[in-house]
């Protein structure tokens, strides 16, 4: 059997949120593939796969398609349907499936939140996602997501059958101690200028991200003698954002680190007091988990696919409520018996999620439609 797939979102530098998802998948599916030589995959990409892509071997090849404009609605569909030895399926770990297709497509969507906050989103990047993800999820015999709250609102936004629409948890690696380099407090402090005890967030800074609350809910806080310390590159409409501190009078306590290498957030996760997601809707929030795996207590918003991911090992809070969010971080940075048992059920809560069982439960989709032809 012949599995196409769509690598473009794994063949990014920065890879975050579906790019993450995308190149985690793949890597997975090599692994398979060295012991399934029944299986052959076939990475459809835009351009050369970057240095850490998986190395091609008899059953993965990669095929470069051109021209890159208009990709999946004119390069990719005219590729699927003129070569000769065609797959069985094509997966597409993102919204967008070839506009046509002559074998039976799945996608991903990881949410919904384009259609339930669109005031969040630039208009381009709005009329890509209604009108791209409309015929992708019409067109695809099954839509993969990363939890039941998104599944439902896919079935009832695009009108699929529930068996059609799969959920698939994201995983999380194992923390392997020798993958990244132990950093001192200081040491930490001197590298990304972290003077005090301090409260994390790592996320794209986007509206939806709920980081305006979250500041102005810092500044509400009993404890004075902490940092809020945000990681995450710049996404959209960010402005407000990067000048909340000073508008809250807190300028001088919150720190904007960007991107940080993945090397780099394990000391950012262990060091911190707690990690907060303010978040008004997330298909997943996969940073819950990685909090978690490096014994990070997790204070989160009650909504969306949240709950599911943060089991009992979270700490909620109404996201709309500023109040609500500084009594939780309050009692959290207060407590250390507290967060001690929150580090404990973390560490158990993470064992549902690894990104070995993500791919076997796609795998095993694609493989039952390749054979459904």
């Amino acid at each position: 059997m012949i599995i196409g797939i769509d690598g473009n979102e794994a063949n990014v530098e920065t890879k975050v949120g579906i790019g993450e998802y995308a190149y985690e998948l793949l890597c997975q599916f090599y692994n398979i593939a060295s012991t399934k030589r029944e299986l052959k995959f076939k990475i459809y990409l835009k351009s050369s796969p970057r240095m850490e892509m998986p190395v091609p071997a008899e059953n993965w090849q990669y095929q470069i398609v051109g021209p890159k404009k208009f990709w999946t609605q004119i390069s990719l569909p005219l590729k699927l349907f003129l070569e000769g030895k065609k797959p069985d399926v094509f997966f597409s770990p993102s919204h967008y499936a070839p506009r046509f297709s002559p074998v039976p497509t799945a996608i991903s969507i990881m949410d919904l939140s384009y259609i339930h906050f669109s005031k969040l989103f630039t208009k381009h990047d709005l009329y890509q996602l209604i009108n791209w993800t409309k015929y992708s999820a019409k067109n695809a015999r099954k839509i993969f997501t990363i939890s039941n709250f998104s599944r439902d609102d896919i079935i009832n936004v695009y009108k699929k059958r529930p068996e059609d629409v799969v959920t698939t948890y994201l995983g999380v690696k194992p923390a392997l101690s020798g993958s990244y380099k132990t950093l001192s407090m200081e040491e930490l402090g001197k590298k990304f200028g972290i003077s005090k005890p301090y409260i994390l967030f790592v996320g794209t800074l986007q509206p939806r991200k709920n980081i305006v609350k979250l500041i102005e809910a810092f500044s509400l806080l009993k404890n004075k003698e902490t940092q809020l310390v945000i990681v995450g590159k710049k996404g959209w409409m960010w402005e407000e954002i990067l000048s909340a501190p000073e508008n809250f009078k807190v300028e001088e306590r919150v720190k904007f680190l960007d991107f940080v290498q993945n090397e780099d957030l394990p000391n950012l996760y262990k060091k911190a007091l707690c990690f907060v997601l303010p978040s008004l809707y997330e298909g997943f929030g996969l940073p819950v988990l990685e909090a978690m795996r490096f014994g990070c207590p997790t204070v989160i918003s009650n909504v969306s696919s949240l709950p599911e991911v943060g089991g009992d090992a979270s700490l909620y809070f109404d996201p709309q409520s500023v109040d609500d969010i500084a009594q939780k971080l309050d009692k959290v940075i207060s407590d250390e018996k507290l967060r001690e048992e929150m580090v404990k059920k973390g560490y158990n809560q993470i064992k549902q999620f690894s990104w070995e069982k993500t791919a076997k439960e796609t795998l095993k989709v694609l493989e039952e439609l390749g054979r459904q032809k």
